[in-house]
């Protein structure tokens, strides 16, 4: 039976700016009408119906950068696990991170990543390739060979790119093959060795700091560039308040810049790393007080485009270590939705724009034909219940890692069903 229709849904599209109780009609994994006057014959056999019962319904959400240990370190995460957590948590589509073993900078690897994503066939798994061969910023990829083979765009991962000259070298070639140079904005030589942001909690804890200019500095260089070369720039994980004014400064004077962050930077702040929390040691560092607010106001404005999970993997025995020596990096895949959706319950921003930076926003960015429930589009969306409180439960997670700073904190938003091509991925069997 390939004809479905989700009827009694509230229908939550950022990308049209529709909030309106409504169904969605899909047939062979493709949608074919939607909205308050979609109607089919009760007696008709060849279409399925599935009762939303007023529960939310919004496109699947798009995770622009999650770590995967496949190929290399499966013993963290593998394809299979990770689509399971993506799905679990309302995603569809997730592009993978270059920076794995060995890091995906030539086509075979990147024909892996998309090959073993499509054996499984749980979501959308596509991925980015390395800028820099091996990402060890010194020589740039092949790009053009990369980019025909699909990668979305190119990136380090979670290594800066410092270099200016290969930077502008970077931006350059972007422009010949219309695909976008993502940032991880730290200036490596004001990083050093510090493993929080530099302040008076750093100080207090006797460790070392990172300082929250070492973000914009980078940006600000990488953004001259981008004047000189009209280059299309994307900031991955934005943490301070003087990142998001320089980018809106650029947005401003119509440069192709766009950027993203994490739940973790716009829900916590430095304390949370207070006794020691490896848990919450992520890089960048979390930032102050101020800083955390500033980024609840880009999102609310508009100034930060897309929100992403972080997905990043670590195992126990690399986070249960003293706070210098533990790995950076949590999970986020189950939890990017709840979180998210804690601002709106704060009234920090609507449901829509909380929604538009997970599905259209990202969308849009990576030039991909999702992120919308309309016409036309693949059928992939996820229901959920806006007011079902629960606990996050980090030893429940499908991912491999449970390295959650989110463990215990009481949320709503539960996702009740996952569906890709329209067909069920992930069903909480809640509704």
């Amino acid at each position: 039976m390939t004809k479905k229709i989700y009827k009694n849904a509230r229908l939550l599209n950022p990308a049209s700016m529709l909030d309106a109780m409504g169904s969605v009609l899909i047939d062979d994994g493709i949608i074919v009408d939607v909205g308050s006057n979609v109607f089919v014959d009760a007696m008709q056999e060849d279409i399925e119906v599935i009762d939303c019962f007023g529960m939310c319904l919004c496109p699947g959400l798009i995770d622009m950068r999650v770590t995967t240990g496949e190929p290399g370190n499966e013993h963290l995460e593998t394809f299979d696990s990770v689509s399971g957590s993506a799905a679990a948590g309302g995603v569809t589509s997730i592009i993978c991170l270059p920076n794995t073993d060995p890091a995906i900078d030539d086509v075979a690897l990147l024909e892996f990543v998309e090959r073993r994503g499509a054996e499984v066939d749980q979501i959308s798994v596509r991925s980015y390739a390395a800028a820099t061969k091996g990402t060890l910023g010194l020589e740039m990829s092949e790009i053009g060979l990369l980019h025909q083979a699909g990668a979305l765009g190119f990136t380090d991962g979670n290594k800066a790119i410092n270099d200016a000259m290969l930077m502008r070298r970077l931006l350059s070639y972007s422009t010949v093959f219309d695909t976008i140079v993502i940032q991880h904005p730290e200036m490596v030589d004001l990083v050093g060795d510090g493993v929080m942001s530099e302040g008076i909690v750093a100080t207090q804890l006797g460790l070392n700091g990172i300082p929250p200019e070492a973000e914009v500095m980078l940006i600000e260089r990488d953004l001259r560039l981008v004047e000189m070369t009209g280059g299309r720039y994307h900031v991955s994980k934005v943490t301070t308040a003087a990142a998001v004014a320089a980018i809106m400064r650029a947005k401003s004077a119509g440069l192709p810049v766009t950027c993203d962050t994490a739940p973790h930077y716009f829900t916590l702040n430095e304390e949370a790393v207070r006794d020691y929390r490896t848990f919450a040691k992520v890089s960048p560092p979390l930032r102050s007080e101020e800083n955390r607010q500033a980024i609840v106001e880009g999102i609310a404005s508009g100034v930060i485009d897309a929100i992403v999970s972080d997905h990043s993997p670590r195992d126990q025995d690399s986070k249960r270590l003293p706070f210098n020596q533990a790995s950076f990096g949590v999970v986020g895949l189950e939890t990017l939705l709840p979180v998210t959706l804690e601002k709106v319950n704060e009234n920090s921003f609507t449901l829509l724009e909380a929604l538009a930076p997970l599905t259209c926003n990202p969308a849009k960015i990576l030039g991909v034909k999702e992120g919308s429930i309309e016409k036309g589009f693949p059928a992939n969306f996820v229901i959920f219940d806006l007011n079902r409180p629960y606990e996050i439960n980090g030893y429940k997670f499908v991912s491999k890692c449970k390295n959650s700073p989110f463990n215990g904190k009481k949320v709503s938003g539960s996702v009740l069903k996952t569906i890709r091509d329209g067909n069920i991925v992930f069903d909480s069997n809640a509704l």
